[in-house]
């Protein structure tokens, strides 16, 4: 898992409220058993009007050519509702995206982004609404500022809040297991210390 301390990216404006993890990346492409391959399958139904995936979809934003390489999706409430499958974020990370805004997040989808590197953002609605609108004149360059914890939107900055945990993890490139190896031998002298019943 790559360290995430700040990044300045290009947005792409999905304007979609409710965006659910079997929209992000359908049942049918759940079967791999690693974590790669997943990217030509994101948003497969609304990319592509073949079941192949061959023909593009031209109305669809992420096959506008000038979102060629952007690295920030920004959506509206709820974004990663449905199931729990750690394969949507997965695919939104092998596309190429670093940063995910949005007004609000699913739980589980939240903290499956923490988990792999990606930064869930949740900024206030009425912020959501000046950035679309924003978009809308041409392409936005938004700044995320994770030790700061600020979004930057030129002389604009909207602050945005995780745990310190979550924080930690980010900045240091480690999910909760890597943490935990990381004290191995702290739990192994507590388990030592413990009477044998236990």
């Amino acid at each position: 898992m790559e360290k995430f301390n700040q990044h300045t990216g290009t947005v792409v404006p999905f304007d979609r409220a409710n965006i659910d993890t079997d929209q992000i990346i359908p049942k049918q492409f759940l079967q791999k058993t690693t974590r790669t391959g997943f990217a030509q399958h994101l948003f497969h139904d609304w990319r592509f009007l073949d079941d192949d995936g061959l023909q593009p979809d031209p109305s669809f934003i992420l096959n506008d050519e000038k979102y060629k390489g952007v690295s920030i999706l920004m959506a509206r409430e709820n974004f990663g509702c449905g199931s729990s499958r750690e394969h949507a974020p997965w695919a939104i990370q092998e596309f190429g995206f670093k940063v995910v805004i949005a007004s609000s997040f699913a739980d589980i989808f939240f903290g499956n982004c923490i988990n792999i590197g990606v930064v869930p953002v949740t900024l206030d609605e009425e912020i959501i609404d000046q950035l679309f609108k924003q978009a809308d004149s041409g392409p936005l360059e938004l700044t995320v500022d994770l030790i700061n914890m600020k979004v930057i939107n030129g002389s604009e900055q909207y602050p945005f809040e995780l745990t310190a945990f979550q924080k930690y993890c980010l900045e240091n490139g480690v999910d909760a297991v890597g943490w935990t190896l990381q004290i191995a031998d702290e739990i192994a002298e507590f388990e030592q210390s413990l009477p044998a019943w236990q």
